[in-house]
């Protein structure tokens, strides 16, 4: 079994304790030792840096007089450096310790000319003996202390800058991003690195799976395609609702490809700068053709691949769009690109560049939808991998009673089920920690302290009542198992239903639904009386399902089979209805003789059945909760329609929906 090699940043714990390089740690040193090397030769190249300076008339009465002088040597014929004997008091400049074995000058005078110094110094030594007589000597010097006193300073700037540069660019900061805002900041996977998922890892989504697993394959064993003349797909695109697996499936590729994997966000592509977005387009797909064959992920492609000018002058955005542009560019351009497989991913495919989706650069669309019942008993085998489960948790019997739920909010139950078992101090978890995860995940946290006034409770008991009498006595509506008024979340009671897996609706169901819906509102008016705000969330679903009859699905007589809905998403940029006045009030008006039938049929129901209403309602107030088997007592064994594909055992009946 190889290794698994993991790539360590220099922030991460692991870079920590390990010792510097000397590539690290090298180029302080260089900097230090040229700083040094510049002060010390400065230093060393300054003799005369401590150096008095004096006039002709102190040389003449209190030097060559007193014959304190040993030589004179004009310097670039500017300035004399006067040198006094060893023994004489005059020596007075102090003597560079470094410099012991050489002489330094003691008195330097700047001179006009040199023929006139010559001729005061000639005149001032006419009364000495020859002996004493003091000769000049010429020299021409290169001032490398002046040169040097300029050219440091900005030596010392720029190797600061740079310093500074180098620092920040290797920690992230500004400096490296100002410098590197045009590189693209895709994470690479080389073939060596093993990643933790595999296909193994994802559960369900077989037909998926199948197709990227061919992708892959091709990568793999190009020749078993290319002999029969077929060409390697260039683009794959995953669809699909959130939490589907999409971006899992993306990291089960890198996991299984032996080629190196790019993944990048569709976000990063675009910058508050003008061209980056292009730029990293550009030098991601070059660094992909670099190590060809090569797979480029691009997760929420929708981020840079939205329609061109849609939404008017008023929503344009040229960055994106000229990002967008040299992407189309770079899959199916003028150039070759031969050996890059781009997989992306999104769940707002109607949002999507046409020219983007076209055969030549995705290829293949794959559609991920949410899992079914089998599909989702394999999800839970994964996710109750890592749990101590109890004997009475079965992956069937969880399955079966998540309809609708993707991989995400099953691994969401899973997770809240072992924090629950684990808040109680349990061993292992138990089913009855799933049902408590299911409760809190959809229906949101029991708020049990919260204090509800008596009339106020009696009304929720017989709201939820009402939902629950003519759900039970409409065969159209999803079986019910359990009603509860415990307050959660933002709602003071709920009920809990089991939904069926279907893929049509029909005209009669939409209708009943509309009826469970009005169900609370219904019983409020007839045990009370009076009506109050508490059936919002039922109105706006019931209003929502009334103008989808009308508008959408044209189960309406009056207006006929007419839709008015816009899957191209063209009608958004309208300012308004594509229908005219007269159309949009008779629309008004069916979806309102819609919701009031429905509303009559619900109170005939709680009418006929006002008796187990009663007693419901009281049981509520006594328990607050009703399970499945509750509700058989008070209202009877359920007359209902059970569909082929769900499985309903009773005897195993677990209690959250």
């Amino acid at each position: 079994m190889k290794k698994e090699t993991k790539r360590k940043d220099a922030g991460s714990p692991e870079s920590k304790g390990r010792k510097p390089s000397w590539g690290e740690v090298g180029y302080n040193w260089i900097l230090i030792i040229v700083f040094g090397s510049f002060a010390l030769f400065t230093f060393l190249s300054s003799p005369v840096s401590g150096t008095r300076e004096i006039t002709w008339t102190f040389l003449q009465d209190s030097l060559l007089t007193k014959h304190e002088v040993s030589k004179i040597t004009v310097v670039n014929k500017e300035f004399a450096e006067i040198y006094v004997k060893k023994d004489s008091v005059a020596a007075t400049s102090p003597q560079n310790s470094l410099l012991a074995a050489t002489q330094s000058p003691s008195y330097k005078m700047t001179i006009g000319s040199v023929e006139n110094f010559e001729r005061k110094l000639e005149q001032a030594q006419n009364s000495f003996l020859p002996a004493d007589k003091v000769d000049i000597q010429y020299q021409n010097r290169t001032s490398w202390g002046a040169t040097i006193s300029w050219i440091l300073p900005l030596v010392v700037i720029m190797a600061f800058w740079f310093f500074m540069l180098k620092r920040m660019g290797n920690s992230g900061g500004m400096g490296g991003k100002m410098f590197n805002i045009g590189k693209s900041t895709a994470k690479l996977a080389e073939k060596d690195t093993k990643s933790s998922v595999t296909f193994k890892d994802v559960a369900g989504l077989k037909e998926a799976k199948t197709e990227v697993m061919e992708v892959v394959d091709f990568l793999k064993n190009p020749e078993t395609y290319t002999k029969l003349g077929a060409k390697i797909p260039k683009g794959v695109m995953l669809v699909g609702p959130p939490g589907t697996g999409k971006t899992l499936m993306a990291k089960a590729v890198a996991g299984e490809a032996q080629v190196p994997f790019f993944s990048m966000s569709g976000s990063e592509f675009v910058e508050m700068f003008v061209g980056v977005g292009a730029s990293r387009v550009r030098d991601l797909f070059k660094r992909a053709k670099e190590k060809t064959p090569s797979i480029i992920f691009i997760d929420e492609i929708d981020a840079v691949g939205r329609s061109r000018g849609k939404g008017g002058a008023f929503q344009a955005n040229d960055e994106r769009e000229n990002t967008l542009n040299q992407l189309l560019t770079e899959l199916d351009g003028f150039g070759p690109n031969t050996g890059v497989i781009v997989i992306a991913a999104t769940n707002r495919p109607d949002v999507l560049d046409k020219a983007l989706l076209r055969p030549g650069r995705f290829d293949r669309h794959i559609y991920l939808e949410l899992p079914t019942k089998d599909e989702r008993e394999e999800i839970f085998k994964v996710h109750l991998r890592p749990l101590k489960l109890a004997g009475d948790v079965k992956p069937h019997d969880l399955a079966k009673l998540s309809p609708g739920f993707s991989g995400a909010d099953i691994a969401n139950i899973c997770n809240e089920a072992a924090l629950i078992a684990a808040r109680k101090k349990e061993k292992k978890v138990h089913s009855h920690d799933f049902m408590d995860a299911r409760d809190r995940v959809v229906g949101g946290m029991e708020r049990k302290s919260k204090i509800i006034a008596p009339k106020e409770k009696e009304t929720v008991a017989h709201h939820e009542a009402g939902h629950a009498v003519v759900s039970w006595y409409l065969k159209n509506v999803d079986a019910l198992v359990k009603v509860s008024i415990i307050p959660r979340g933002k709602s003071l009671g709920a009920a809990w239903y089991l939904p069926e897996e279907r893929q049509i609706v029909t005209k009669a169901q939409f209708i009943d639904q509309m009826c469970a819906s009005l169900g609370g509102r219904a019983a409020e008016d007839i045990v009370f009386n009076e009506i109050s705000s508490g059936a919002l969330d039922d109105l706006e679903k019931a209003t929502k399902q009334a103008y989808a009859m009308v508008s959408y699905y044209g189960l309406d007589e009056k207006i006929g089979p007419i839709s008015f809905y816009d899957s191209s998403g063209q009608n958004d940029r309208l300012v308004g209805k594509p229908y005219s006045e007269s159309m949009a009030k008779l629309i008004d008006q069916e979806a309102q003789s819609l919701i009031l039938n429905a509303y009559k049929k619900t109170k005939a129901v709680l009418v006929e059945h006002r008796e187990e209403l009663e007693k419901l309602a009281q049981h509520l107030l006594e328990h607050e909760v009703a399970e499945k088997e509750d509700l058989e007592v008070i209202l009877g064994k359920r007359i209902e329609f059970i569909p082929n594909n769900v499985d309903v055992n009773d005897d195993n009946q677990l209690s959250v929906i």
